[in-house]
């Protein structure tokens, strides 16, 4: 065996095949692939303890010893890496040329479908047909965008890495997997002589059926792709047009010309139902889930519009975001965020949304220990990602920058003067005062809030408070 590498990733993605190319990579004697040694929820693959002798606690506090472990692992070994995992060791991975790099792709609609029937039914590997379960899935259009975003995120950053080190990598499509030249390629890639005479057979395809068969509101597909560059799909290592701003999420009036650039964890629900109120229709009645040409399109045919976002202070939007995504989280990835941070960061908080007991000393508590984490987490110091919810306002406004910045950034405390204001701009003269929608929080901010908490707060968003003028809460 040429040993060209120490080590080797193969950059995925849920629902890709990245199973399958790991068991096929395994049957090379001299090549072992470890599973997700990077998932920030566990280690290699679920309910194991540790991975080469390193626990999970061990890799929370220093994710670079793992890859020392796969370093020295017989042979070359590797692991499978997803654009959620831990993001210390990306930028390391990414620049060492002794790293081989695998690159797996697949038809970002097929992943999605097939995410969605795993979901659905909890079957996420299939080894035996008669255990199959089947289900048809709901096609959700705004999901789907913020699916293909996400996967083009990874993508672009990866190939960017490459370029400006000069190095390359070897790329796998999904229809590939089942090609046993191509996987004797792969190995020879990573500088083994070996073949192999047949793809693994253990793992079978879970949803072989046309995508017709599979989605029960399949006549929705095309109008979504209509909004996509349906060429760029396919296409390695780019999909939809690069963009950094958070498009989908953007909200219009369904009459008046003004355009809302929500912030996560902002006063969004106050702002949308104030903005419905404007124009007598119900929240659901505003325009949502723009792609960049529906917006442009938006814009042409709104040319006196008006855009604008709303900032809150620090100290409100990261209680917000605590109690939202973190403490009231029932399912998904936030839940699954939750029980890292119990488990891993020994965080005292609620292993389900919390009940009438929990009082303000535990929530106190809870969010104190919550602010230690994101200062860490912000600091890259962690091996959960970094968050839109608790990330600097600062840093989402530079995400609108790549398209365009908002006419106006207003004060959550300041909405009843400048958003009627805003109003008026555009010809809209009866426009009444937003009204604040009481947040669904288990104990108010006011309850905890003392100078402690205001510091570390300061301490964790000290551009926010000096981009916004931000002073202490209230």
């Amino acid at each position: 065996m040429d040993q060209r590498f120490d080590y080797f990733v193969v950059f995925a993605e849920m629902r890709t095949g990245s199973n399958f190319l790991e068991a096929n990579i395994n049957e090379f004697e001299g090549l072992t692939c470890h599973g997700e040694a990077f998932n920030p929820h566990f280690i290699g693959y679920p309910r194991k303890d540790d991975l080469l002798g390193i626990t999970l606690e061990a890799r929370t506090e220093d994710p670079m010893q793992l890859i020392a472990a796969v370093k020295a692992d017989q042979g070359v070994a590797g692991f499978r890496y997803f654009h959620d995992h831990d993001p210390r060791v990306l930028d390391s991975m990414l620049a060492d040329p002794r790293c081989a790099k695998i690159v797996l792709t697949r038809n970002p609609l097929d992943s999605y479908v097939s995410w969605k029937i795993a979901k659905a039914t909890g079957q996420w590997k299939l080894t035996d047909v008669r255990r199959r379960k089947d289900s048809t899935v709901q096609f959700d259009g705004a999901e789907f965008k913020q699916h293909v975003e996400a996967l083009q995120a990874f993508q672009v950053q990866i190939m960017r890495a490459l370029q400006t080190s000069g190095q390359t990598a070897f790329y796998v499509a999904y229809e590939d997997l089942q090609d046993v030249e191509v996987m004797n390629g792969l190995a020879r890639f990573l500088g083994h002589d070996a073949t192999i005479d047949a793809v693994n057979k253990k793992l079978k395809p879970q949803n072989p059926a046309a995508l017709s068969e599979k989605v029960e509101n399949f006549a929705e597909i095309p109008r979504a792709l209509e909004e996509l560059d349906r060429f760029n799909l396919s296409r390695t290592p780019n999909f939809e047009p690069r963009r950094g701003a958070a498009v989908p999420n953007y909200v219009a009036c369904a009459v008046a010309p003004l355009l809302y650039l929500p912030i996560p964890s902002g006063p969004k629900a106050t702002v949308t139902r104030w903005m419905a109120g404007l124009d007598h229709v119900e929240v659901d009645g505003l325009i949502g889930n723009f792609s960049q040409k529906t917006l442009r399109q938006w814009k042409k045919a709104n040319r006196h519009h008006r855009s604008f976002t709303v900032v809150r202070h620090p100290v409100a939007r990261v209680h917000a975001a605590f109690c939202e995504q973190v403490l009231s989280a029932d399912e998904g990835i936030y839940k699954k965020i939750r029980h890292t941070l119990r488990r891993v960061y020994k965080m005292p908080i609620p292993k389900d949304p919390p009940q009438a007991e929990y009082d303000a000393e535990a929530h106190r508590a809870a969010f104190l220990a919550f602010l230690s984490f994101v200062k860490a987490n912000l600091l890259g110091q962690t091996s959960l990602r970094q968050d839109g919810h608790w990330g600097s306002q600062a840093v989402a406004m530079k995400g609108f920058a790549n398209l365009a910045l908002p006419d106006m950034v207003v004060r959550e405390s300041e909405m009843e003067s400048y958003l009627p204001a805003l109003a008026m701009q555009v010809g809209r003269l009866d426009a009444a005062d937003p009204v604040d929608v009481v947040p669904d929080h288990p104990v108010p901010l006011s309850a905890i809030y003392d100078e402690e908490i205001e510091a570390l707060v300061q301490d964790i968003y000290k551009r926010d408070y000096i981009t916004f003028g931000f002073d202490r809460w209230q």
